[in-house]
């Protein structure tokens, strides 16, 4: 393995933590409906347990409601039964096979506790960062003891590891910002 393949490697998989990242700050709940909060929810169907996507349509109905249309009329009930029982803390309404999912208003403290949520998933992301660049800074060690590279080849390339890692840290404060006012606007 050489130094850029190290490099690559371990840019490629900083990128997906970043996407890992930006996975779990969708699940957390903002106050305005998003179809994307529904997508963890599992759905018995026929016996097995499949996402809620797989068996109805789901669309925003206004900015606070979120409409469940199950392509089989037999369906509703179970769609609506595993809304209620998700961790999300929603109340399904049915209107004949249209299934309402209204968005309660979050409370003050509510709001709180979703930033500390989103604080403690932006350090998570940044572990697995800093877990990324000690692996490729172990690898450029290996390399340097196998004589493979040179001490200053070894040094410019923990450098440019140390540049990607600050990169993708700061890509992680600002989205975890962003998130944080957005839950925080009212």
């Amino acid at each position: 393995m050489t130094v850029a393949d190290i490099k690559q490697n371990v840019q490629q998989k900083m990128q997906k933590s970043i996407e890992a990242f930006k996975a779990d700050l969708a699940k957390v709940r903002t106050g305005r409906a998003h179809t994307g909060l529904l997508d963890h929810v599992q759905v018995d169907y026929y016996g097995s347990m499949v996402p809620i996507s797989q068996v109805a349509n789901v669309t925003l109905v206004d900015g606070r409601t979120i409409g469940v249309q199950p392509w089989e009329k037999k369906m509703v009930a179970a769609v609506e039964k595993a809304i209620r029982e998700s961790d999300l803390g929603l109340n399904p309404a049915t209107q004949g096979d249209l299934i309402r999912v209204p968005m309660p208003a979050l409370t003050e403290e509510r709001r709180r506790e979703m930033t500390k949520v989103v604080k403690s998933e932006a350090e998570g992301a940044k572990v697995a960062v800093r877990n990324l660049r000690r692996e490729a800074n172990e690898q450029l060690k290996k390399l340097l003891k196998d004589k493979e590279i040179s001490e200053d080849d070894e040094r410019r390339a923990q450098d440019d590891v140390q540049k990607l890692t600050d990169k993708f840290v700061a890509e992680i404060d600002k989205l975890g910002q962003q998130k944080e006012s957005e839950i925080l606007t009212v």
